[in-house]
């Protein structure tokens, strides 16, 4: 999957996925990957409230994430997590202002 993010005012962290017809030309399919997305996100509730602030993500399903289970994606969708925590981090660090 490829995952854009945006820090948002919102106060809570939004969704959106896209899976486009040269992903799956059936909807059943292009609808499979949309709710593997869906229930990602779901199960990755703590881990996104640790972060310090507030997202938007928009989610692009790739054709590959059909032969997959759900533990492969939320694995994928954690490590995207995790690095923009790091980001996150190290941006506050430059600005002058760790973490405690």
């Amino acid at each position: 999957m490829t995952a854009f993010v945006r820090r948002n005012d919102c106060g809570r962290h939004r969704l959106g996925i896209t899976a486009s017809r040269k992903v799956s030309r059936g909807a059943v399919g292009r609808n499979r990957l949309k709710r593997l997305l869906r229930e990602t996100f779901r199960l990755s509730g703590v881990p996104l409230q640790e972060l310090p602030g507030r997202y938007d993500w928009v989610l692009n399903a790739k054709r590959s994430l059909l032969e997959v289970k759900l533990v492969a994606v939320l694995e994928d969708f954690q490590g995207i997590i995790a690095r923009l925590a790091r980001d996150e981090q190290s941006a506050e660090v430059k600005a002058g202002k760790p973490r405690p």
